[in-house]
């Protein structure tokens, strides 16, 4: 199970972005999917995750709520991190991977993960 996260980039305070995360051969609707972040000397921080199932309950940190909403797209079998009011201390590589717990609360638990995307958030 490998996943693809993409869309970072360089934003100034204040201003958006949006992640998406891409399966490479499996479905994402079978998997709670979650999106986490680390930066070199902290600890990794799950900030979001959506479950599995049809009602697709989701979960957003304390840190981000508010700002940040994770979504998923079964059609085109991908989920989403948009990301509005951005601010510094945002960034970091941030990585999507399927949650073990599919989703039963932010507990880092993750099963498969791939490469992050950069998100720097800079004026």
């Amino acid at each position: 199970v490998q996943l693809q996260a993409s869309g970072g980039g360089l934003v100034q305070p204040g201003g958006s972005l949006r992640l998406s995360c891409a399966p490479a051969g499996f479905t994402l609707a079978d998997y709670g999917i979650g999106w986490f972040r680390q930066v070199p000397g902290k600890e990794r921080e799950q900030i979001a995750c959506i479950s599995s199932d049809s009602a697709s309950r989701t979960r957003h940190a304390d840190s981000v709520e508010g700002r940040f909403t994770i979504s998923r797209d079964n059609v085109e079998n991908m989920v989403y991190l948009q990301m509005n009011d951005l601010r510094p201390e945002d960034t970091a590589p941030y990585h999507c991977g399927t949650d073990d717990l599919d989703c039963r609360g932010l507990h880092n638990a993750f099963g498969s993960w791939g490469p992050g995307t950069q998100v720097t958030v800079s004026s």
